[in-house]
């Protein structure tokens, strides 16, 4: 089982940036992914989730409407656009899947990919 994110870097205020995380080793559509993060000092935090089948997403609070998650099945990737990226974005991302089956929790993270917003 492998997450690999990638896509991370240095952006100014108002940019953007777009994460990708491949995932291999288990049956991608079948799971529930998310994208993390966790800035220095911080508790990592949720940021977006999207459905087995991408028909549902949500968002905290703080990136919507700036943030869009959305995935690819028969890539088996998942991605995270980030607009208008501020200071206060600056963190570890990382993603994540996660299936629960006859009440069994099945959970994998990535290594996670660095984004500073700076100028």
């Amino acid at each position: 089982v492998q997450l690999v994110e990638s896509g991370g870097g240095l952006v100014q205020p108002g940019g953007s940036l777009r994460l990708s995380c491949a995932a291999s080793g288990f049956t991608f559509s079948n799971y529930v992914m998310s994208w993390y993060r966790q800035a220095p000092g911080k508790e990592r935090e949720l940021v977006a989730v999207i459905s087995s089948v991408g028909a549902s997403t949500d968002y905290v609070d703080s990136v919507k409407g700036r943030f869009t998650i959305s995935r690819d099945n028969a890539k088996k990737m998942v991605y995270l656009q980030m607009n208008k990226l501020k200071p206060e974005d600056t963190a570890a991302y990382y993603c994540k899947a996660r299936l629960v089956v006859s009440g069994r929790t099945y959970e994998y993270w990535g290594q996670g990919t660095q984004v500073t917003v700076s100028s």
